[in-house]
């Protein structure tokens, strides 16, 4: 049996990302804040904000626990062998022929169905 043990972040990771969070809060008021000034310079600013913010928070353990497993993502979708396009236009046929002939199926069964409660309750004529 494998077990991880989860280590709790110190104090100073905690601070991290209070310091991150309040940056990225702080960000988004200013942003409101000065709705008069140009919108370029305050999306260039929430930008940098959010950057700053990102690059404390990947300081804490779970910070760099998360870019580990980003890394980590980032090799195995490297790793997929993609359908061609030819692939991908053949398997996107057979599942529109598919559907449409389930539909044809359930549209021929709810009728059936259909016909069959009214005789049987006595409604058709």
């Amino acid at each position: 049996m494998n077990a991880k043990v989860e280590t709790q972040g110190s104090a100073a990771d905690v601070f991290k990302l209070l310091i991150s969070l309040l940056l990225v809060v702080g960000g988004a008021f200013a942003f409101n804040y000065y709705d008069d000034q140009s919108q370029l310079l305050r999306v260039v600013g929430i930008l940098t904000v959010v950057i700053v913010a990102l690059l404390i928070a990947a300081q804490t353990t779970r910070g760099r626990t998360a870019l580990a497993f980003i890394r980590d993502a980032r090799i195995e979708v490297r790793k997929v062998v993609w359908p061609t396009r030819a692939e991908t236009m053949q398997t996107t046929m057979i599942v529109m022929l598919m559907v449409f002939v389930v539909g044809i199926v359930l549209w021929i069964m709810d009728t059936f169905l259909l016909w069959a409660i009214k005789f049987l309750t006595g409604q058709g004529s």
